[in-house]
């Protein structure tokens, strides 16, 4: 009730007016069975635009840390991803990932859309990644189609650490859904899992012209906040010590001749 409420009524019309959302293939989403929405990550917003072009209801994976955020905002967030029926996606892998996979399955099973982000995490730099073989094992285990959309735009819109959105523009493309079903009696090979999952990115980066790196979105996050911090502290070293040298070598007790 309240997904609807807030789709047709309260937020929905105010992000048409505001953000005016384009869409191409519709269409390819069925009027009624069971599916995955594959989608490209850009933005928080993501999770808020594309299921409000579509006409059924779409259940996300969401990241569980939106449902346990501390403090007045955390709460919110977490309580605005219940009310529309998003799943907490636990990202850490083995048996935790499972138990979220399998909710998963439960939406399909029971006909619905699932809506799911393959490269598991928003794109640190506006480029499509490699995606997790998750969305393929979903896909062969529940024997459905999965559909490709492309989002256009809403890294522009909520830049990552961007709390007020932009106003512009915003878009969408649906791909054709696409059958593995002849995958279907090797739903637990890991090497077909990664060729349904190369496929599915393929087309995503096909609809979205984004560049593709063959490296997950995570790792790269870590790489950049790693360096970040590094430069962060070489800065405070720098302050402390304007003269530099290496003499802040030889207060660590390391002969800077030793490599």
């Amino acid at each position: 009730m309240f997904y609807w409420v807030m789709k047709r009524i309260f937020l929905g019309p105010v992000l048409r007016l505001l953000f005016r959302p384009w869409v191409k293939g519709l269409d390819n989403v069925p009027a009624q069975g069971a599916a995955i929405i594959a989608s490209n990550h850009l933005s928080f917003s993501d999770s808020i635009f594309m299921p409000l072009m579509v006409r059924r209801p779409v259940v996300f994976l969401a990241k569980s840390e939106y449902f346990t955020g501390a403090g007045i905002k955390g709460r919110l967030t977490a309580m605005f991803f219940r009310l529309t029926n998003q799943l907490p996606m636990d990202r850490s892998g083995g048996a935790a990932s499972a138990v979220s996979l399998n909710a998963g399955m439960d939406v399909l099973t029971s006909g619905g859309l699932l809506g799911i982000y393959p490269e598991g995490t928003r794109s640190p730099d506006a480029r499509l990644y490699r995606g997790k073989v998750g969305v393929a094992r979903l896909a062969l285990q529940a024997g459905v189609p999965v559909i490709p959309v492309a989002m256009i735009g809403t890294d522009k819109v909520q830049p990552i650490g961007k709390r007020m959105p932009n106003i512009r523009r915003i878009g969408m493309i649906f791909g054709a859904p696409l059958d593995f079903s002849q995958y279907a009696d090797q739903a637990e090979d890991r090497l077909v899992q990664r060729k349904v999952t190369d496929e599915i990115m393929f087309e995503l980066m096909r609809l979205s012209g984004q560049e593709y790196v063959d490296e997950y979105a995570a790792v790269v996050k870590l790489r950049l906040t790693g360096a970040a911090a590094t430069e962060a502290g070489g800065a405070t070293a720098k302050r402390a010590d304007p003269d530099g040298g290496a003499e802040g070598t030889d207060a660590e007790g390391k002969d800077p001749a030793a490599g």
